[in-house]
């Protein structure tokens, strides 16, 4: 637009001169060429400029024709990997047991209620004992009189009355009598419950005037303080998993709370009916903890301090090969480097890389899916 305002410019010189007629030839071709020259001048500056854009536009057109893929990529460190065996088991306790009736009979009395605390042979409930009281009280009149026999039967022995026959007959009747009483007492015992150890009434199943028999579920006593993680466990694992094995239980119920401990037993024998055999773990006094509760066994069968550890959806396989896709710089750009492995062990979401990637290498995690050995990559 410009060289066009010029050459105007200088047109309108020339037709001034011209018109002028005041001019020789001469100076109107002078003045014809200084204008020309304007215009010339111009003129190559806006096709420098046009030249240079054009240039722009083509490298820009360039880089479009080769496609970039963009992905997302984390750099590769070296880190603790572990290997569990799930296993589903629940809290238990040697402590946690259900206390029946040693004999038959209706309830009488109650003397605890859910959440007391009881010690060691603490009375909990009694059967009506009339019968054996009465027993009792018959026996102990019978034995005070044959008491009183062998009193003066050994009087008169001592002084050489009488015939030992009847001394050692009198003694005998007593001891007899003695030791029937010491069976009614053990007798009436039967008839009172009893806590087993010290501890906290769970659950109380009885009522005064219900009837009870032995086998038949009364009271249940439990301790928290010797409480254990217990499972039951495939005999498929029982070379792996051992006593001292590391393990971490997760409570799934406690917002999955989850507590280190190691394995404390591991039985010896295989269950003939259900193939299996048994773990345990004791636990630390821990009020969230309840007798029953579901308790996943996460057992440590495998440990490697230092291993290169990536997500197992990034791991491709085709017939022969088992590869990942990494970030390369390659003559100056960014491409994907197919990448073979070797895996090791595999957990959850998680695989182990013993061969084939080192640390520092940029793993792509993120759009490694239809990527080609050498694409051009973007981040």
């Amino acid at each position: 637009m410009k060289s066009i305002i010029k050459f105007n410019v200088a047109m309108s010189l020339l037709l001034l001169i011209a018109a002028c007629g005041g001019s020789n030839e001469l100076e109107k071709k002078k003045a014809k060429v200084e204008g020309l020259k304007a215009q010339q001048a111009e003129i190559a500056s806006e096709i420098k400029s046009l030249e240079a854009e054009i240039a722009a536009i083509g490298d820009t057109n360039a880089n479009a024709n080769e496609k970039v893929k963009y992905v997302k990529l984390t750099t590769l460190t070296q880190t603790e990997f572990l290997h569990y065996i799930d296993v589903q088991g629940r809290v238990d306790g040697d402590q946690n047991n259900t206390i029946s009736a040693r004999a038959m009979g209706p309830v009488t009395k109650i003397y605890v209620k859910p959440g007391s605390r009881v010690t060691k042979d603490q009375l909990l409930a009694e059967l009506d004992a009339e019968i054996v009281k009465t027993q009792i009280a018959d026996l102990k009149t019978s034995l005070a009189f044959a008491t009183d026999v062998f009193n003066k039967q050994k009087a008169l022995w001592e002084k050489q009355v009488g015939t030992e026959v009847q001394y050692l007959s009198a003694k005998n009747n007593k001891e007899s009598l003695e030791q029937k009483l010491q069976t009614l007492y053990e007798n009436l015992d039967m008839y009172r419950i009893k806590a087993p150890f010290s501890g906290t009434v769970d659950e109380v199943f009885i009522k005064v005037g219900s009837n009870v028999a032995p086998g038949v579920p009364c009271i249940r006593v439990v301790n928290f303080n010797n409480l254990k993680a217990k499972a039951d466990v495939a005999e498929t694992y029982a070379s792996q998993i051992k006593e001292g094995n590391d393990v971490m239980l997760l409570f799934p119920d406690l917002n999955n709370k989850t507590i280190k401990g190691k394995i404390d037993f591991t039985s010896r024998v295989i269950n003939q009916m259900t193939r299996t055999f048994t773990i345990e773990s004791e636990l630390q006094n821990d009020a969230d903890l309840i007798p029953n509760m579901i308790c996943v066994f996460k057992v440590v069968d495998y440990k490697s301090p230092k291993a290169i550890v990536i997500p197992i959806n990034t791991v491709q396989k085709n017939e022969s090969e088992v590869y990942v896709m990494i970030s390369e710089v390659v003559d100056g750009k960014q491409v994907a480097v197919q990448r073979n492995v070797t895996l090791g062990k595999i957990y959850n979401d998680k695989a182990e890389i013993i061969a084939g990637l080192k640390e520092g290498d940029k793993l792509i995690f993120t759009g490694y899916n239809d990527l080609n050995n050498n694409e051009l990559i973007k981040e």
